[in-house]
C-alpha cells in the first residue's frame, strides 16, 4: 500500500492534518518527533543516518499522500531538481520550459555546455510547440505551471498524455500550485517536485525539497541517489516541513483569496502596464510602467511587503525578477514578483498602492 492509499477516502484538508502522525495509541506524541541520530543499531531496515530518519519518513508519507504518492525529501528544491536531471542518460535530450525557476535553467545550462544532455526550450503555454518538440531524442519533459515568473499555465493532461505515448518522463514542479491547487500525478505526470522551503513549509524558516512519484522505477532510482550522493534534508527542516504541511490548506486559500482581490484592485493602476496572474494560487506579476527603475522603486517603497527573494511564506514579500543575472531576458525588466501572504488584505493594498504610487508620472 502506497502513502496515498492509505488516506484515498479522505479529503485534502483532513489528510493535510492527519497524514504521518505516529499511531494513536495511549501516552504516543500526537506529532511525530525530532530524531536526531547519524547512527542506528545494527540489524534493522535504516542501519545509518543517510539511509532514512523517522522524522523523514513522516514527511513524506504527509507529502506523499497530498500528491498521491510516493515522496522522498531532499535538501533543497535544487537537490531534488538535480537528483531527477542526473537520471537523464548521456546524449538524450530534456525539453523544458523557458521561463521556469532560474535554478533548474541554470542546472541545464551547464548539463548542455558540459556535453552531458541537449536542451530544448519551450513556451509551455503553447501546447503544439511543446507536442512538436517531443521526438525520439527526448527523455524528459520539464513542466512548471504556473512558470516562474511569467505565471504562464501549461495544458498538463494534454501535454503528459503526449509524453507518454512518446515514452518521454513527464516531470512538473508543483511549487507554485501545490496540491491544494492541482496534483499533477492525477493529470498524468509521472514526478512531482518541490521546493518545499516555499509554500509546503510556509513559514521562511526551512530549506527543504521534495520528490513525488508513484512509479516504482523511478522512486528507486531518486531514494538511491539520495543515498550516494547525500542530499539529505535536515531533521529540524524535515519536522517543521512537516509541520508547516498541518495548515497548508488553510494559507494557500487566504492567500489566493488575497490575491485575486489585489489583483482586481491593481489592475487599474496607472503604475501597472500589466497584470499576470493564472486565476489561481498566491503568486502575481506586475509589469511596472517605466521598466527597471521604477520597478526597484515600489520594490523599496513598500513597509509591510518584504522585499525578499524566496516565497510562499505567510508573509507578503516581492521583488523585480530581472535584478538577477541569471533570470532569462524574455522576463521583462519592470516585472515585479509579488508573492501574496495572509495579512489583511486591505493593509496589503495600502501598503502596495503607496509605493505604485511613488511612481513618477
Amino acid at each position: 500500500m502506497t502513502t496515498s492509499d492509505a488516506h484515498a477516502e479522505l479529503r485534502l484538508p483532513t489528510v493535510a492534518v492527519k497524514a504521518g502522525r505516529p499511531e494513536v495509541q495511549p501516552d504516543q506524541p500526537l506529532n511525530e518527533p525530532l530524531v536526531m541520530a547519524s547512527t542506528y543499531v545494527a540489524g534493522g531496515a535504516v542501519e545509518y543516518g543517510r539511509y532514512g530518519n523517522p522524522t523523514w519518513a513522516a514527511f513524506e508519507t504527509a507529502l506523499g499522500a497530498l500528491e498521491g504518492g510516493r515522496a522522498v525529501s531532499f535538501a533543497s528544491g535544487m537537490a531534488a531538481i538535480s537528483t531527477i536531471l542526473d537520471l537523464v542518460a548521456p546524449g538524450e535530450t530534456v525539453v523544458a520550459a523557458r521561463h521556469c525557476y532560474q535554478g533548474a535553467l541554470v542546472q541545464l545550462a551547464s548539463l548542455e555546455q558540459r556535453g552531458l544532455i541537449k536542451v530544448v526550450l519551450v513556451d509551455i503555454d503553447d501546447t503544439d510547440q511543446v507536442l512538436a518538440a517531443l521526438n525520439d531524442d527526448v527523455a524528459l519533459l520539464w513542466i512548471e505551471s504556473p512558470t516562474n515568473p511569467a505565471l504562464e499555465v501549461a495544458d498538463l493532461p494534454v501535454l503528459c498524455a503526449a509524453a507518454r505515448e512518446a515514452g518521454v518522463t513527464s516531470v512538473v514542479d508543483n511549487t507554485f500550485a501545490t496540491p491544494v491547487v492541482q496534483r499533477p500525478l492525477d493529470l498524468g505526470a509521472d514526478v512531482v517536485v518541490h521546493s518545499a522551503t516555499k509554500y509546503l513549509a510556509g513559514h521562511s524558516d526551512a530549506v527543504i525539497g521534495a520528490v513525488v512519484t508513484r512509479r516504482d522505477d523511478i522512486w528507486r532510482a531518486v531514494d538511491e541517489k539520495r543515498r550516494t550522493m547525500g542530499a539529505l534534508p535536515g531533521t529540524l527542516e524535515a519536522w517543521l516541513a512537516l509541520r508547516g504541511l498541518r495548515t497548508l490548506h488553510l494559507r494557500v486559500e487566504r492567500a489566493q483569496s488575497n490575491a485575486q482581490e489585489l489583483v482586481r484592485r491593481v489592475a487599474q493602476h496607472r503604475a501597472v502596464d500589466r497584470v499576470r496572474y493564472p486565476g489561481f494560487g498566491g503568486i502575481v506579476a506586475l509589469e511596472i510602467a517605466g521598466g527597471a527603475g521604477a520597478a526597484d522603486l515600489v520594490s523599496a517603497s513598500t513597509r509591510l511587503w518584504v522585499h525578499a527573494t524566496s516565497l510562499g511564506g505567510v508573509e507578503s514579500s516581492l521583488e523585480r525578477r530581472r535584478r538577477w543575472t541569471s533570470e532569462p531576458l524574455t522576463i521583462p525588466e519592470g516585472l515585479v514578483r509579488l508573492s501574496v501572504g495572509i495579512e489583511d488584505v486591505d493593509d496589503l493594498w495600502s501598503d502596495l498602492q503607496q509605493a505604485l504610487d511613488a511612481v513618477p508620472g
